[in-house]
């Protein structure tokens, strides 16, 4: 609680120093933000971790949770995800693959290195100049969503 008390009370400070004009705007913003993000962060970690000790309830919680998109990226802003980037990416390809089989086509999911997931396309998505634009999209929409 004290850790709460004294970020509050920078904030507090912080914006007494924008109002006044005695502070660098952009600097003073930045921490302002910093500690804005941080405070909530730690909130929502701890809101996790009492999903995480209440077993199958918190667990089917914490699922439904992640299905919002909005609570899905804060959880990823603030590395809290339960789910690594590669069954993140799995998850985004299941929704696209009953497209790509619409079409005859399929997406093999090789993996993610130096932040750029490989995929193989498959059947009638393979070497097709067209399809592989269409699936593109598809498929980086999934992923960034």
């Amino acid at each position: 609680m004290t850790e709460v008390r004294s970020v509050g009370e920078r904030v507090e400070y912080l914006l007494a120093a924008l109002r006044s004009g005695v502070a660098d705007p952009a600097a003073t913003a930045e921490e302002l933000v910093g500690l804005l993000v941080g405070l909530y962060g730690d909130g929502l970690a701890r809101i996790v971790a009492v999903l995480a000790d209440a077993g199958d309830p918190g667990a089917a919680i914490m699922t439904a949770l992640t299905q919002d998109p909005l609570v899905e990226s804060l959880l990823l802003l603030h590395d809290l995800h339960p789910l690594d980037v590669d069954a993140r990416v799995q998850q985004a390809l299941d929704r696209v693959r009953p497209y790509l089989g619409s079409h005859g086509g399929g997406v093999q999911y090789l993996g993610v290195t130096d932040g750029i997931a490989r995929l193989r396309l498959e059947g009638s998505c393979h070497g097709c100049p067209s399809s592989v634009v269409t699936v593109r999209l598809a498929i980086e929409g999934a992923v960034l969503d």
